[in-house]
């Protein structure tokens, strides 16, 4: 999905979202200047402000010296695109940091401060995958050792997939 131009709404406050140009990605970020301090990220835009080596300097400018509302961050929240329920997950298998979701459209919000807390959990997005995949491995009883041994010669995570669902559903 494309940059929405449309003016929206904080799914945690309800103020009016301020449109803020990132240069760098060339693409508005929405951010909740006005009210609790939240970001609202389309589809894909994520990806681009998540690692620690990636360009924040606008969003933290943008919010720098700024007293925002409290929130109730245990409240259902409705995307401000599309309007469909929000799903709150964890944005890694830490599971200390818990940010909304959008299922219909794939956007993410995130409550003032979660973005700089996310950036400082993992230094890079491999990490945070080597991270998730090993937490997988523990779940469905594969022990890291046998793990390393039987997909050393795997140049393709496809493979671990397709072995993880045929296990998860007996096949």
């Amino acid at each position: 999905m494309a940059d929405t131009l449309k003016t929206l709404k904080c799914p945690a406050c309800g103020k009016e979202l301020e449109k803020v140009f990132i240069p760098s990605e060339g693409i508005n970020l929405d951010i909740c200047t006005q009210g609790c301090g939240g970001i609202y990220f389309d589809n894909r835009e994520f990806k681009h402000f998540d690692e620690k080596n990636e360009d924040i300097s606008v969003i933290v400018e943008k919010l720098e010296g700024k007293t925002f509302e409290k929130v109730n961050t245990s409240l259902n929240r409705f995307c401000p695109n599309c309007g469909n329920k929000m799903v709150k997950n964890h944005s890694s298998v830490h599971a200390t940091i818990e940010i909304d979701e959008c299922y219909n459209c794939g956007a993410k919000f995130l409550d003032n401060d979660e973005l700089v807390k996310i950036r400082q959990e993992y230094d890079t997005e491999e990490e945070r995958s080597e991270d998730a995949f090993q937490y997988l491995y523990q779940q469905v009883g594969l022990e890291l050792a046998e793990q390393d041994q039987r997909y050393a010669k795997i140049n393709t995570r496809k493979t671990f997939v397709r072995e993880l669902f045929n296990k998860l559903t007996g096949l």
